[in-house]
């Protein structure tokens, strides 16, 4: 089931009344989250860190109404409890809260992108007259932490809900409620579907990036070329690989059964395409192509997801003093968000080549229409 919210537009009928919502973790999602509910009406957002420096941090952005370094505190009160942490701390939180007198009809709910492990081990403690419902919005950035936060993460976004059989269908609709303001499109699954996804989709490209960029590394420690040579499109189509070592160690444990299974695959489709170079079956090949063509161009183009999409192009300037400025100020004045500006080459022989960032398709496309119109020439 599918609950679209991106058209979802407030009005007084809507206001709810003395809701509090504490967020363990208010990072890059957490403190999103915290945007879309911050200031609205009977609304109160508490945050919580057992840093007191970065509790600190959060008041002053004016990401959260509230802040404290005490679980109790934070959570005692609360109507929702939205577990922002990384998905190894997940278990040892919920474990926290099952000591505490929870509010009656306490929705806890977390942002992890595995799903069955935490569904599984809320199941087996006691939380009282509160409800644990696994969550996780599909949605992120390059960036990270609070200063990251964007009221406008989760628009168009997929937000995913992994109920049980034992999950009441009241506390199911107050979520998708309290959701209505992320603008996300609420999809409701089973955790353990959910696993085989994602681990297929974001997981196992994730692991074939690492492998990937590792591999050419060791051929790098006999032959400094790899690396001279693996700029441009190599980069890009490895940049997963940077992802945030700790973060993804957590998840890719928590997914083990679905990701060995997914590698097993994957080891299937490499050793079909060995078959193939072995015989030199041409069209064999041609057809593993045509194949992956067909099926990748009926994905949705703008949607956001689990893997960040790049938008950027790439422009030729010459090597003069203010082009840079100029291209920069022309996107200013026109609204367009440039989210990162790089000088990939500048030399006196060629002309100079930026890349230009951008955070959303529609960006891309109004800022190539309009360096174009300056009679740069741009190409992707």
């Amino acid at each position: 089931m599918t609950v679209d919210n991106s058209d979802f537009k407030p009005s007084a009928g809507d206001r709810p009344a003395d809701i509090r919502i504490a967020i363990f973790g208010v990072g890059l999602i957490g403190g999103s989250l915290a945007l879309c509910w911050k200031g609205k009406p009977g609304m109160t957002i508490v945050g919580h860190s057992v840093n007191p420096s970065s509790v600190a941090k959060y008041l002053s952005l004016g990401v959260v109404d509230e802040g404290t370094t005490s679980i109790a505190e934070a959570a005692v009160n609360a109507d929702f409890i939205f577990l922002c942490v990384p998905v190894g701390r997940l278990n040892d939180y919920l474990d926290e809260l099952a000591r505490l007198p929870l509010k009656a009809g306490c929705i806890i709910t977390d942002v992890g992108s595995t799903k069955a492990s935490v569904v599984a081990h809320a199941n087996t403690i006691d939380l009282g007259e509160a409800v644990f419902l696994g969550g996780h919005p599909m949605a992120g950035s390059e960036r990270s932490g609070v200063e990251a936060a964007t009221i406008d993460l989760f628009e168009n976004a997929f937000y995913v809900l992994t109920p049980t059989g034992d999950t009441p269908p009241n506390a199911l609709e107050r979520m998708q409620e309290l959701l209505r303001w992320t603008r996300a499109k609420v999809v409701v699954t089973d955790s353990v579907l959910h696993d085989s996804i994602v681990g297929a989709i974001s997981h196992l490209p994730h692991l074939i990036a690492v492998g990937l960029v590792n591999q050419i590394a060791r051929y790098n420690e006999s032959n400094d070329l790899y690396r001279s040579l693996a700029a441009g499109g190599f980069r890009d189509i490895t940049r997963i690989a940077s992802s945030d070592p700790i973060v993804w160690r957590d998840i890719l444990v928590n997914n083990k059964d679905v990701l060995l299974t997914l590698l097993a695959d994957w080891k299937m489709e490499m050793e079909r395409f060995a078959e193939l170079l072995e015989r030199e079956d041409g069209e064999g090949i041609s057809e593993q192509f045509r194949q992956a063509n067909g099926f990748r161009k009926q994905l949705p183009e703008r949607r956001k997801g689990m893997i960040h999409s790049l938008h950027e192009c790439y422009v030729d300037v010459p090597d003069h003093p203010g082009v840079i400025g100029r291209i920069a100020t022309e996107l200013g004045q026109a609204r367009i968000n440039l989210s990162n500006l790089h000088i990939v080459e500048s030399r006196e022989d060629v002309p100079g080549t930026l890349r230009l960032s951008f955070k959303e398709a529609a960006d891309l496309e109004q800022a190539v229409a309009l360096i174009r119109g300056m009679q740069y020439k741009v190409y992707f």
